[in-house]
């Protein structure tokens, strides 16, 4: 195997549109805020999964300083929306680099519903809302990590089976490198193997 080495202290323009292509699929946390005041805030993150399990918490990280980040910290909370494949086109324009006073949910033609326990607004039409509030943020050069304690999770009944969210019926979207994004594609299913039933691999 013939590799190319890049080294972020040499490379132009540093490794960021690399690891974009290699760091993938990467999901979509679709970040409703809303500002101190009151215009709400819609924008897709990329850079985005679980923090802790117990208790919930999911970080998204705001490349440089967005909206997002702004009223998350201001007001102390946010709602994560599934990025679904029927709203793919709708998820891209919301990450048109609206002014802040601008409303996304108006521009892009989104309906909105109130949250349960948040006062940021959800994605009506996504078929799950991650209901936050600011647990932290950390601060790494030119982004800034936000952790959102999970206070709710509100799932369409549409999409659940036996209780379950099924992957099939969420349908979610992931970004890859460049302008690329990708669907589920083929899902492949396998158990852990546990250490006691563990042949080497036979």
């Amino acid at each position: 195997m013939a590799r190319v080495d890049f080294d972020p202290e040499t490379h132009p323009g540093g490794l960021y549109r690399l690891i974009n292509s290699v760091v993938v699929p990467r999901p979509i946390a679709w970040v409703s805020t809303r500002s101190e005041s009151g215009v709400d805030n819609l924008a897709p993150h990329s850079f985005f999964t679980v923090a802790c399990a117990d208790p919930a918490i999911v970080q998204f990280t705001s490349i440089g300083r967005k909206d997002s980040l702004a009223n998350a910290t201001a007001t102390g909370e946010f709602v994560v929306n599934l990025a679904p494949e029927p709203l793919f086109e709708a998820v891209n324009a919301t990450a048109t680099d609206f002014p802040p006073d601008l409303d996304e949910f108006a521009e892009v033609g989104l309906r909105r519903e109130p949250g349960v326990r948040v006062a940021a607004p959800r994605v009506a039409d996504s078929p799950v809302a991650i209901e936050c509030v600011l647990q932290a943020t950390q601060d790494f050069g030119t982004s800034v990590v936000v952790f959102g304690r999970v206070v709710l999770i509100s799932i369409d009944e549409a999409v659940l089976v036996d209780g379950h969210p099924e992957i099939e019926r969420l349908r979610p979207l992931a970004r890859l490198g460049r302008r690329q994004w990708s669907t589920i594609g083929e899902v492949k299913e396998i158990g852990r193997v546990k250490y006691e039933d563990w042949n080497g691999g036979d």
